[in-house]
């Protein structure tokens, strides 16, 4: 028994052994790439460096250290709660409606018909064109002089409104844009999820005489729970990090209606050149994001069902 025990010790020994040279390896880039800079980070977030002067050079923390006022400032600011509150307004708009379409591209989607593979393909094309293009694109087509979108409103005698120029309309039209970019990405994997469920339920649902809309609320999305959670986590971690259309299509306004975390934190940082505020703003935005995806994951017992 002894023997058999200390020989599984020898094998386990020698497995970390020959796996060491590439864990070491991945260990250091973790270290270098993202460990490194965000313990600088958090030094930075504590100084009123301007980006400019010699980082971490002899006398720094001296003359440039400031304790928690970057922070003190960020939070008893007003400027903070309404970008906050924009972000908060674009989750709310943004997930519901990012959820409701995809889960009905996959259901379309997941039909077994003659040149269902074609549609896969091309709801999957958006999601393949950069940001940059995606935005340039847009802003010409919701431009209110010569865009397409009020062209066609005005065919039928409506007069459209200024999607990017109205504070009313701003957020709206963003969200628009980003439902159209990400919804061929979590339309298919709300499709693999539809497609592992096994298709005895759906016999046995029909034996009985559920029709399709009851099949579809009482099998397919129970069973497309844990799908529908990755889902969630995902786009509300990326709507925290709104930032590429909001650049290029608003640049935060107008009026200030689509200022977000992010674009605050690259203007302070590479506009206004108060690298240790957008920091301390990066690891507020930080905890945000790691409290939300706590609860999420905390909560989850409630609704997720793991059941195959």
């Amino acid at each position: 028994m002894k023997s058999e025990k200390s020989r599984g010790r020898r094998l386990n020994e020698r497995s970390f052994f020959s796996a060491s040279p590439f864990l070491t390896a991945s260990l250091i880039g973790f270290a270098i790439f993202y460990f490194v800079p965000m313990v600088i980070s958090v030094v930075i977030s504590l100084t009123d460096w301007n980006g400019l002067d010699r980082l971490l050079a002899p006398g720094f923390m001296a003359e440039h250290f400031i304790g928690l006022d970057n922070y003190k400032a960020i939070l008893t600011g007003t400027e903070f709660w309404k970008v906050l509150k924009n972000t908060l307004v674009y989750i709310v708009l943004y997930i519901p409606l990012m959820l409701m379409v995809s889960t009905a591209i996959a259901a379309l989607l997941s039909r077994q018909r003659r040149g269902v593979g074609v549609f896969r393909v091309l709801y999957y094309i958006p999601v393949l064109t950069s940001w940059v293009a995606a935005s340039l694109i847009w802003k010409s087509l919701l431009s209110p002089q010569y865009g397409a979108m009020n062209g066609i409103l005005a065919i039928f005698g409506i007069e459209g409104p200024g999607w990017l120029t109205d504070e009313k309309w701003a957020m709206p039209a963003i969200v628009l844009v980003s439902v159209w970019k990400d919804m061929g990405f979590f339309g298919l994997i709300l499709l693999s999820g539809m497609v592992g469920i096994d298709r005895t339920y759906y016999e046995a649902a029909e034996i009985d005489g559920a029709g399709p809309w009851t099949r579809f609320l009482k099998i397919t999305l129970p069973l497309l729970t844990p799908s529908l959670f990755y889902v969630l986590i995902v786009s509300l971690i990326n709507s925290f990090q709104l930032f590429p259309q909001i650049m290029i299509m608003t640049d935060g306004g107008p009026n200030g209606a689509t200022q977000v975390m992010v674009e605050r934190i690259y203007k302070y940082g590479f506009r206004y050149f108060r690298m240790g505020y957008a920091s301390a703003f990066s690891w507020i935005l930080f905890i945000i994001i790691m409290i939300c995806t706590a609860v999420q994951m905390r909560g989850q017992k409630r609704w997720v069902n793991y059941d195959t």
